[in-house]
């Protein structure tokens, strides 16, 4: 039955990869394959001789001797453990991405877009690079990159040198993502699943983030894409909501507000996410001069006035499909981790590769095994790459390994524009070929994603 659940999610693994060759969505696979694993655990339960007790994260040893009701029982527990914590990031993803709608919903993004007073590519480049590094921390990298791309737009007349803005942006992104514990959803996941710390994120990735941001955008500086000037767009003649630039810096203090929230009442990331997005509501509910509700209560009036709601319209925007997908992917690979099957995996990684060997020899080792992880970020979605990781290794908090595979699936996405979920909304954005992306900007995403492992293993050693 084991074989069965496996190839159940390795086929799944597949239909998600292989999206646009398919042409199925991959939140389809993802959620198929979720259920039919654990209705597979369900029938079976009888048959593994194996538990895996993500509370104490160890392996039961008595759980083949245990009657069936009491084994269905712990399956229900153990369901209801794993859609707790995948729960968790979903609400956390939720009230995040309505605040950066509401943002756009009162036009905030377009304060960045009224400080571009020059036509220099070399400087337009650095200052798109520096904002998706930034902005993808506070608003996560997605987010960050479709926002800028969509500001990118509304800039640069030529798509030709239009593309070459874009690929840079995923890169910048992507290493903006990796350094903040609300950046990328990768990092989130380690960072609600307590394997990370804000603060110790921040000292142990910021300098490998940085410099895999700054050497690819300055070598691509030096190419001729981005020599010269260029011609702007001209500025569209819609008025400016004069609350653009107040809940710009509100929905991003309020999102930044979340890690510190947590620090001070050690409650998890999701209730201040809620906190912040209520309080960014009850402003844009005023500010809109609309009805305040949330709820879908007193149909009537609320339907009145459902329409001029910035609450409503920003809820209708969110990524769902995203969410889903997440849903999906989480709790599929808690079916693995249930059974046991990534634990013993692992185990078999550590015993044949040696993570657990004698210094240096076992750092170098988990460092190149950390890497390919980091390239097989690029070829598949990295947030089941971090889910398993999550139930392969019981590393403490803080450990170097949770960084490292935090900086590694962050950043290594960006090799390939599939890789990252910024680089498929850029490719969707703005039509990129995948072979375009491949020869032009792939080797740059390569030389970052170095530059930064390497000033990583430096770095590490000095906190």
């Amino acid at each position: 039955m084991e074989t069965v659940i496996i190839l159940v999610f390795v086929f799944g693994y597949l239909a998600i990869t292989l999206e646009h060759n398919i042409k199925i969505d991959k939140l389809i696979p993802a959620l198929v394959m979720m259920a039919i694993s654990w209705a597979l655990i369900s029938l079976g339960i009888d048959d593994f001789s194996e538990w895996f007790d993500s509370a104490k994260h160890s392996l039961m040893d008595n759980f083949g001797l245990l009657p069936h009701e009491e084994k269905m029982h712990l399956m229900e527990e153990t369901l209801l453990h794993h859609l707790g914590k995948t729960a968790e990031i979903l609400v956390f993803l939720l009230g995040a991405m309505t605040i950066v709608e509401i943002i756009d919903y009162f036009d905030g993004f377009s304060t960045i877009k009224s400080a571009v007073k020059f036509n220099s590519r070399k400087k337009l480049l650095w200052m798109f690079a520096i904002l998706a590094f930034v902005l993808s921390a506070i608003i996560d990298n997605l987010t960050a990159t479709i926002v800028l791309i969509s500001i990118l737009q509304k800039i640069v007349k030529d798509r030709d040198i239009r593309i070459w803005y874009a690929g840079l942006i995923i890169i910048a992104a992507n290493a903006g993502g990796a350094w903040s514990p609300i950046g990328d959803v990768t990092t989130t996941m380690l960072w609600i699943g307590d394997k990370v710390s804000t603060g110790k994120l921040f000292i142990y990735l910021f300098i490998p983030s940085l410099l895999c941001m700054i050497v690819p955008t300055f070598i691509a500086s030096l190419l001729k894409p981005f020599k010269g000037d260029l011609e702007l767009q001209p500025d569209d003649d819609k008025v400016k909501n004069k609350f653009s630039s107040t809940m710009l810096f509100l929905g991003l203090g309020a999102i930044v507000f979340v890690p510190i929230f947590k620090v001070i009442t050690h409650l998890p990331p999701y209730v201040g996410m809620m906190l912040s997005l209520g309080v960014v509501a009850v402003f844009a509910e005023i500010y809109s001069n609309s009805k305040f509700a949330i709820s879908a209560a007193d149909q009537g009036e609320h339907q009145a006035h459902a329409s001029h709601s910035p609450v409503h319209y920003s809820l209708s925007k969110i990524e769902l499909p995203s969410i889903l997908f997440f849903l999906g992917i989480l709790m599929a690979v808690a079916a693995l981790e249930s059974l046991g099957i990534l634990f013993g995996f692992a185990g078999n990684l550590k015993e044949s590769v040696g993570l657990i060997g004698t210094e240096p020899a076992g750092t170098v080792v988990s460092d190149l095994v950390v890497i390919l992880l980091g390239i097989g970020s690029a070829v598949i979605d990295n947030v089941p790459l971090v889910a398993a990781s999550l139930g392969m290794f019981d590393q403490a908090l803080d450990d170097q390994l949770w960084h490292f595979i935090a900086y590694s699936a962050g950043t290594g996405g960006s090799m390939l524009i599939i890789g990252s979920a910024a680089g498929v909304v850029a490719m969707g954005m703005e039509k990129i070929d995948f072979f375009w992306y491949l020869k032009k900007i792939s080797w740059l995403a390569l030389v970052g994603f170095i530059a930064g492992a390497l000033a990583f293993m430096v770095t590490r050693g000095l906190f």
